[in-house]
This record gives structure tokens, C-alpha cells and sequence, in this order.
């Protein structure tokens, strides 16, 4: 409840998770609200070759595009069905030159859907899910110390009793997967069953007292902010190929074997640069900084959103 009334102040709508579809892992009616709103005449011209079942067409044609592609490369370059090219995100304007595309990514629609019932085969349900214009983009389980619970009991619960065969959980389905205590963050990109590997997402390997509430408190209160959200789409989350040795019985030899990777910047990565970023614009350019990592924390991963950015 506290988390999805900050979310809510923030400019997210909260969604009964009846609105959420289980055969497209979307919610229907916020997706096609945005679309029909932002992009009319596109709609039209759809409607025109689908009739009465253009909203179940065009349903379908994303909810597989998204399983084939990836939601990330899918919210980035759209889909087409029928000739007709949709957006699904707008992302914020680097200038203030176009007020159409001010307007537009304006209408982008977050929302927070809690005991989110995700499963056809049954009546399971985890703790939130967040959206962007109707599409699943982050999963957190949520656990208080007070119930005799902590992060760790959310990461068991994602490789035990979160299957990853269902379709919410699929490789590049979401973003991330939070699993969230008064006291510490964890995620992972990836739902392997037991052999699923989390990541710290804290302010350092302790996080500091929160005088105004949970330690915790960063990611709803600044990482999931609408904003923040839309950048991390838009400029930080990706997915790589990373090469792996391994040793293959058949051919009785080490070979190299290639792992698609989904990478989600971790807190101290995001952290960093956005204090730069920051620094940059009030300070201009040419001055000296010192960043400090620590060993396999992911410097080059911060090196190179430092450099896009």
C-alpha cells in the first residue's frame, strides 16, 4: 500500500489485476487507450482492413512481437501490422522545440497493478507488476521484516515457486524482476528456476537509515518515478551477447558458447551517472572526476552509458 500510493502521487494509475490479460501479458484497455489517443489515424487505417476485431488483431500482432523481439526492442522501434507503423512509448523530447512531441510523451500511461494473477494454468499471483501503456516491464516481490521477512525469502519465491515457463516470466518479457525489503534490494533479468542469479540494487553493501521510513525507499521513491522509468527504456537497459567456455563432451574439447545477457544498470551505475550528468549541465564541460567501483561492479557497463549519454 505504501509503495503504490507514492507510485500513484507520482502519476501512475493502480490497476485491479482483472484488467490484465493472461494470454497477451498485457493490460488491453490501457494499451489501446494510448494507441487510439496518440496515434488516431494509424488506428483508422488499421481499423479499416480489421473492423470490429482491430483491437484484438493488433493485441495479438504486439503480444508476439514482443515474445519474438524482446519488450525492449519492441518499445524502442514499435510494431507494424497491416502497413500501419504504432508507437508504444514516447520517450521525453530533447528539446522543447516540438511541442507535438511534448503533447505525445505526455500520453504515456504507467501503472501498478498489485497481486498482479499472472498464470493461466492457475490462481498464483505476485506481489506488483508496473506497466508502460498496458505493457509488463517490471515484476517485485515484496517482503517485511515485521512479517519475519527480508529480500532474501523474494528471491526464493522467483526461483521457486515462480516458474519461468510461464509467459510474464519468458526471457526479455520484462525488464527486471525486483525482489524488495525494508532493508535491501536484489534483481535479476533473467527466471532460470533455481539456477537464477541476483544482483544487489543498494546504495552501498549496507543500505543507510531512512529517517522518514524504509531503507528501501530509493527505488519507488526516484527509480521508478515515470521519468527515470522512460530513460532507463530508452538509454540504459539492453541486452548483449556474452561468450562463455565451456567443455563439451561430445567433442571432448572447451568450446565457446554464446549467452544472450539482458542488462539492467544497478544502482550505484545509475548513481553515478546521473550525478555526472548533472554536475555537466550546472558546471559545463572539462572538469576532472573520480568514480570508484569496485572490482566487477561493472565499470565499463558505466563507462559506456557515461559516453552515450
Amino acid at each position: 500500500e505504501h509503495i503504490e500510493e507514492h507510485l500513484v502521487q507520482s502519476g501512475y494509475s493502480s490497476l485491479n489485476s482483472t484488467t490484465y490479460d493472461k494470454e497477451f501479458c498485457l493490460v488491453p484497455s490501457k494499451l489501446i487507450e494510448f494507441i487510439r489517443e496518440s496515434q488516431p489515424k494509424r488506428y483508422k487505417q488499421l481499423e479499416s482492413q480489421y473492423g470490429s476485431e482491430t483491437s484484438t488483431k493488433l493485441l495479438k500482432r504486439i503480444s508476439t512481437e514482443i515474445e519474438n523481439r524482446g519488450v525492449i526492442d519492441v518499445l524502442r522501434k514499435g510494431v507494424k501490422d497491416r502497413g500501419c507503423d504504432f508507437h508504444l512509448v514516447y520517450f521525453e523530447p530533447k528539446s522543447g522545440l516540438n511541442p507535438d512531441h511534448q503533447k505525445l510523451y505526455k500520453q504515456n500511461r504507467l501503472s501498478v497493478v498489485r497481486q498482479l494473477k499472472y498464470s493461466t494454468q492457475n490462481e498464483n499471483s505476485l506481489d506488483m507488476g508496473i506497466f508502460v501503456n498496458g505493457i509488463p516491464i517490471i515484476t517485485m516481490e515484496l517482503k517485511n521484516t515485521l512479517t519475519g521477512q527480508n529480500h532474501l525469502n523474494g528471491e526464493k519465491q522467483y526461483k521457486y515457486d515462480r516458474d519461468p515457463k510461464e509467459p510474464l516470466f519468458h526471457f526479455k518479457r520484462c525488464l527486471v524482476h525486483f525482489s524488495v525489503g525494508n532493508e535491501k534490494v536484489s534483481m535479476t533479468t533473467k527466471l532460470s528456476g533455481s539456477k537464477t542469479k541476483f544482483l544487489p540494487f543498494n546504495k552501498g553493501i549496507e543500505n543507510p537509515v531512512n529517517p522518514n521510513g524504509h531503507k528501501t525507499h530509493y527505488l519507488w521513491e526516484s527509480i521508478l518515478q515515470p521519468k527515470n522509468v522512460l530513460d532507463l527504456i530508452e538509454n540504459f537497459v539492453h541486452t548483449r551477447f556474452d561468450v562463455e567456455k565451456l567443455y563439451d563432451p561430445k567433442q571432448k574439447r572447451v568450446v565457446d558458447k554464446k549467452k544472450e545477457v539482458l542488462v539492467f544498470p544497478r544502482f550505484h551505475q545509475l548513481n553515478v551517472i546521473h550525478k555526472l550528468k548533472q554536475s555537466v549541465i550546472e558546471e559545463g564541460v572539462g572538469h576532472n572526476y573520480l568514480i570508484q567501483h569496485t572490482t566487477g561492479s561493472g565499470k565499463s557497463l558505466s563507462i559506456g552509458w557515461l559516453s552515450h549519454l
